[in-house]
């Protein structure tokens, strides 16, 4: 009787040891919980694939690797070079200028763009009118006052600062543009003098400077008599502007 149980349990701790082992044998195998994906399952690798690496965390040999530049090169390549240059471009560049040789500076006005006429005036009285017009093609400036001679005066007939206008005085073509001349400052001196030639000599930008041109010749209406008192004015864009002196 004994024996019977002590062989019953020899054989139940058998069949025990044996199950133990069928278990250890299925956990080795990966059979035993197939069925529930890891960290380290198809979700794992998916991750891994998207970064370009194997599953040893190496870079794959056949993984595609990335050709884009960080932000701050691409920007620096992509920005176009605004500097100054020789190019055509705004700047310093030849083509840029807006002073360059293909805006002409306007030129003065003188004996061969213009034509210069004389006019005694009943008003005001001991008055005449010079009257410049452009003829040329393009705009000149008519600076500051004319440089008048009577005769063989040594001396240029006084200039009227007065009548300065406020800026230079610029004719397009076929414009006009004039000076008023006070022949004497007083009717009542005798210390006139019969003039029959004007010689009007015509002014650079710079006043105390000469345009190297030849003056215009004019004739002066009869009896015309003139005083180191009398005055020429500024060049005015207005006649009127010009016999208010």
């Amino acid at each position: 009787m004994r024996n019977n149980r002590i062989r019953t349990t020899a054989f139940a701790a058998t069949a025990l040891l044996a199950a133990l082992s069928l278990t250890a044998c299925s956990g080795d195998d990966g059979t035993a919980g197939a069925a529930a994906p890891g960290a380290g399952t198809t979700g794992g690798q998916s991750r891994a694939t998207d970064r370009g690496t194997g599953t040893d965390g190496k870079p794959a040999d056949n993984a595609p690797r990335s050709t884009a530049r960080p932000a701050s090169v691409a920007s620096q390549g992509s920005t176009p070079n605004t500097g100054s240059g020789t190019g055509s471009g705004s700047g310093s560049g030849k083509g840029g200028s807006t002073t360059g040789s293909s805006r002409p500076a306007t030129a003065a006005c003188i004996g061969e763009n213009t034509a210069v006429t004389l006019t005694k005036v009943s008003r005001p009285i001991n008055h005449l009118l010079l009257t410049m017009t452009n003829t040329g093609s393009r705009a000149c400036n008519a600076y500051h006052a004319p440089k008048l001679r009577f005769d063989d005066a040594q001396a240029v007939f006084p200039i009227l600062d007065d009548s300065r206008p406020q800026a230079v005085v610029t004719l397009a073509p076929g414009r006009s543009a004039y000076a008023a001349i006070l022949l004497t400052g007083d009717v009542e001196t005798n210390d006139q003098y019969k003039g029959t030639r004007l010689a009007v000599h015509f002014s650079a930008k710079d006043p105390s400077g000469d345009t190297g041109t030849a003056p215009d010749e004019l004739t002066l209406p009869a009896d015309t008599y003139w005083d180191d008192k009398g005055f020429v004015t500024y060049w005015q864009s207005d006649m009127a502007d010009a016999l208010t002196y």
